[in-house]
């Protein structure tokens, strides 16, 4: 196959080659790994060859709109795109459009006027679509017959659990794993509590799983790629709990009580959410008002209830160490962002004016980023090579694309990724959490190899 005037890397080569042999397939590789790269080249020689006419794309929004364009001018410049992202007019218009490759978000697949015009389909971030029960995945079956070329792209495809991989397969080809999940269940699961719907998968399930889809499957080697990169340091930066009671209490008891509110939480779920915001310092008490506009409804408002800066303390320390050098910040509820904003005027989020290329020209100092907001592709490597998570998501997925802003091709120096925790908190948990979910996914990777 002849190839761009970019030159694509060695896996790349061995991706796009891949692509173009299989009608169906996933590409599996790290974030940062250019699977975009890899994905216009061969969508370009297919378009080229006539195997196909004409490609959709579906990708999140900022994906759609930050990434696939962009990239597009540096691996197939000579085709032609149309971005379907925005109100119903910018979208029909790019649909009824002749442009050779037309990209949507995945929000938009509900509405999507019509697939027919299209024959080859390619979803960035397969794992939208793990979930087979979602309207927006039944949606998509609706139209997806008539497209013959399905292709994935994803670097977490087992972030949350084997569970994951059978809707991403279905997606791409029904062969796989089979048509039903409750018959896919059944088969590499054992059911641990029916009323919940909480399946464990059986000894040696995990290979058998691994072994039916390799076929499909191009996987690139962490190895192979991370040695093409600065060097990533993870460093895990403790802090004293100076409310230990009330925490213990909301553990315990599912209430903590302060000086001017006492917060209760309905169930286990809701209590965990407490304790990861106690471990930053502060708790929201929720209150409702019933709706005056609508009967029977309520109006919920959440005022943060702040008895500790212990967290961000330690972030100050870290800024002044590093030396004020450019940072991205990544927090996980409002009121973490409202007191990073209130301790660092300066900071910039995404949705501020231009973020992304202010950061990547070495504008901006701090940048504040919530993880649904660190989009699959988002390039932010050319900024800075810092990062602190203020606090966790509990998505491995998420936590990933986070690091993968910064470490990923294109950055010229080390990473630093600093994760504060508070002591003998959920913190722990959920870095513990994080770990067995990676472990998972080493594994599985390792058995497509």
């Amino acid at each position: 196959m002849g190839r761009n005037t970019m030159q694509l890397r060695d896996y790349q080569e061995r991706g796009a080659d891949f692509l173009f042999e299989h009608d169906r397939a996933m590409i599996l590789a790290p974030v940062g790994a250019g699977k975009t790269a890899i994905a216009l080249t061969t969508m370009k020689e297919m378009l080229e060859a006539g195997h196909v006419k004409r490609w959709l794309v579906v990708a999140p929004k900022r994906v759609c709109t930050d990434v696939w364009d962009q990239e597009r001018l540096n691996w197939a410049p000579t085709i032609t795109m149309a971005i379907a992202v925005g109100t119903p007019k910018k979208r029909a218009v790019a649909f009824a459009s002749d442009a050779e490759i037309v990209v949507t978000n995945y929000d938009n697949l509900q509405s999507l006027p019509s697939a027919h015009s299209f024959d080859g389909v390619i979803f960035d971030e397969l794992t939208k679509l793990k979930e087979p029960s979602g309207v927006r995945y039944k949606a998509v079956l609706k139209w997806l017959t008539s497209i013959n070329i399905r292709w994935g792209l994803t670097g977490s495809f087992t972030s949350n659990g084997l569970e994951d991989t059978f809707g991403q397969c279905k997606i791409i080809d029904q062969t796989l794993l089979g048509r039903s999940k409750s018959a896919f269940l059944q088969q590499y699961f054992v059911c641990i509590n029916r009323d919940f719907g909480q399946w464990e998968p059986v000894r040696g399930s995990l290979e058998q799983v691994m072994q039916r889809i390799k076929p499909a499957t191009f996987v690139l080697d962490n190895a192979e790629y991370r040695d093409k990169l600065p060097m990533l340091h993870t460093v895990k930066l403790h802090c004293d709990f100076p409310e230990r009671a009330a925490y213990k209490q909301m553990k315990d008891n599912f209430v903590a009580s302060f000086p001017d509110a006492k917060i209760v939480a309905q169930n286990a779920a809701v209590v965990v959410g407490k304790l990861q915001q106690m471990a930053s310092g502060f708790v929201y008490e929720t209150t409702r008002t019933p709706n005056p506009n609508k009967p029977g409804k309520f109006i919920l408002t959440q005022r943060p209830i702040w008895f500790s800066t212990h967290r961000f303390d330690l972030l100050e320390e870290i800024l002044a160490e590093n030396q004020r050098a450019n940072t991205i910040l990544v927090y996980n509820y409002k009121e973490e962002l409202a007191e990073l904003k209130r301790r660092y005027p300066h900071a910039q989020t995404l949705d501020d004016s231009n973020a992304k290329d202010r950061w990547n020209r070495g504008e901006i100092e701090l940048l504040l980023l919530h993880p649904k907001s660190a989009a699959h592709g988002l390039n932010l490597q050319y900024g800075g090579s810092k990062i602190v998570f203020v606090s966790l998501p509990w998505s491995m997925e998420l936590f990933e694309q986070c690091i993968g802003r910064l470490h990923r091709t294109g950055q010229v120096n080390d990473v630093w990724c600093y994760i504060l925790l508070t002591d003998s908190t959920v913190d722990e948990r959920i870095l513990a959490s994080l770990h067995d979910k990676q472990s998972l996914a080493d594994i599985a990777l390792g058995e497509l190899k």
